[in-house]
């Protein structure tokens, strides 16, 4: 009987290497040829958005199924409509006055690193993105999520097979392992690394000495400012931290409320469904969804309020959407400031905006930073005050996750949100295929070069003959041959 480990090394450098071969036969399709490709992929998700997600959630236990169907078909249709006009193959670009033209250039083989949180959507997204730019990718899926992962490749690379796409253009890992994952980071064959999961997943990428798109984790802050509308601004968040029980990294995790409109927040937060947990009850929560280390509680992310009040040993009522723990006068060091990938809200109230802009430093610099900051405000000048916070995303007047991702901004719509060098990131944008290919650039000479021309004003004036510069060349030459 075969080792498990070695088989799923086997297997991950026969996928490797299928993919290499698949990329190479791909990389001379055309525009049109990708293009139907994707086509065809986006039909298939529609097709089978519903069986997707239900697999995901039965086997991940985590989440909320009809939202998930919603983030399959975003990832596919959305993302879709978006890229389909980014040109990514052959001349791309062509600057008829500086006489340079642009010309896409596959990456090659990438990798993706999907997370249980998302564990179809990402594969869904990454792919189209990835074959967008002529490349090829192969997964390496979370270990709680290795049959709905695999069955959401297969189906994708059954579409774009019979799309005319070579065979083993999309692969998945189904015998995951560490050794798996590890062997896939730093095979010859592999070229790009996109990792979306954890911080210590996402460290280990960007050590594997090749190019790698990390995403960090979020602890959105959002601020309900005093001009705000306060019924729509509590809708937004709740229905923003109640998507898929809160999993999305771009969702809020600390209201931070004007005091001149805390109490109206504080009653229509309550009407529309939140539960505000008493002292004693915010402690038992705590102690229920983060570790003794002040993380996240794996076995508490994704899950409904009820699901986490039972574990908590508290009672709350049959309609709570939501729970509010109300930590004023805590200090910033109570673990629910942390990133809460469920339906929890810390709560504070704020005397104004300058407050507001200080805390939500503090949070971000917590665990969040480059990534999101919410605000709910009709004071523009407000707003762009919170310009300066350490985020590459600030989302006005909107669902926090859902803006974060696009599906509710101009945002660029993506499953794979960058944070930038604050952030430990590559990128400081959502990611797209524009990202995941090499630009080959073609420059003409536009002007002739000037020996003796002066090195500057005031400067006394440099000439070289030929002489001179033949005698340059043949010194540096026989430094290099005794080198």
């Amino acid at each position: 009987m075969l080792d498990y480990d070695l088989t799923s090394l086997q297997e991950a450098r026969d996928l490797a290497r299928k993919a290499k071969q698949a990329q190479k036969a791909f990389s001379n399709y055309t525009e049109e040829d990708i293009d139907k490709i994707l086509v065809a992929m986006v039909k298939a998700v529609e097709e089978n958005a519903e069986w997707l997600a239900r697999m995901a959630v039965d086997e991940t236990k985590y989440g909320v199924f009809e939202h998930k169907v919603i983030k399959n078909l975003f990832a596919a249709r959305d993302i879709y409509n978006y890229i389909k006009n980014i040109k990514t193959v052959g001349v791309i670009n062509e600057d008829a006055e500086q006489r340079v033209a642009e010309v896409a250039v596959p990456s090659g083989v990438i990798l993706g690193i999907v997370p249980t949180t998302n564990p179809t959507s990402t594969i869904i997204h990454n792919t189209l993105c990835a074959l967008k730019g002529a490349n090829a990718i192969v997964f390496s899926p979370h270990p709680n999520a290795v049959r709905c992962s695999n069955a959401a490749v297969q189906l994708l690379h059954d579409a774009a097979v019979q799309a005319g796409a070579p065979e083993g253009l999309v692969g998945c890992v189904a015998k995951i392992s560490m050794q798996a994952t590890n062997e896939l980071m730093h095979h010859e064959d592999v070229s790009v690394i996109v990792a979306t999961g954890g911080s210590a997943m996402v460290k280990a990428a960007y050590s594997a000495g090749k190019p790698a798109f990390g995403v960090g984790p979020g602890n959105v802050p959002v601020f309900i400012e005093r001009t705000a509308n306060v019924k729509e601004a509590v809708s937004d968040i709740i229905t923003s931290k109640t998507f898929d029980n809160g999993m999305i990294c771009a969702s809020e995790q600390t209201i931070l409320a004007d005091e001149p409109i805390s109490e109206e927040v504080i009653s229509e937060l309550k009407s529309q469904g939140a539960y505000f947990l008493t002292p004693e009850e915010v402690e038992k929560v705590s102690r229920a969804i983060t570790t003794p280390k002040g993380v996240m509680n794996p076995s508490m992310v994704g899950k409904s309020p009820r699901f986490i009040a039972e574990k908590a040993g508290i009672n709350i009522p049959g309609n709570a959407r939501l729970l509010i723990a109300p930590l004023d006068g805590k200090g910033l060091e109570h673990p629910l400031f942390h990133e809460k990938l469920c339906p929890v809200l810390a709560f504070l109230t704020v005397p104004d905006w300058k407050k507001a802009c200080k805390l939500s430093i503090e949070l971000l610099n917590m665990g969040g930073i480059g990534h999101t900051f919410s605000i709910h405000s009709q004071d523009d000048s407000v707003i762009r005050e919170f310009i300066q916070k350490p985020v590459f995303r600030i989302v006005v007047n909107t669902p926090s996750a859902l803006g974060g991702i696009g599906y509710t901004t101009g945002l660029a719509p993506s499953m794979t949100l960058g944070c930038g060098t604050w952030g430990g990131s590559s990128i400081s944008e959502n990611l797209g295929p524009q990202h995941l290919i090499n630009i080959k650039r073609l420059a003409y000479g536009i002007k002739k070069f000037e020996a003796n021309e002066s090195t500057g004003e005031g400067a006394s004036p440099c000439t070289f003959s030929s002489h001179d510069i033949a005698h340059v060349v043949k010194k540096v030459l026989h430094q290099l041959q005794v080198q």
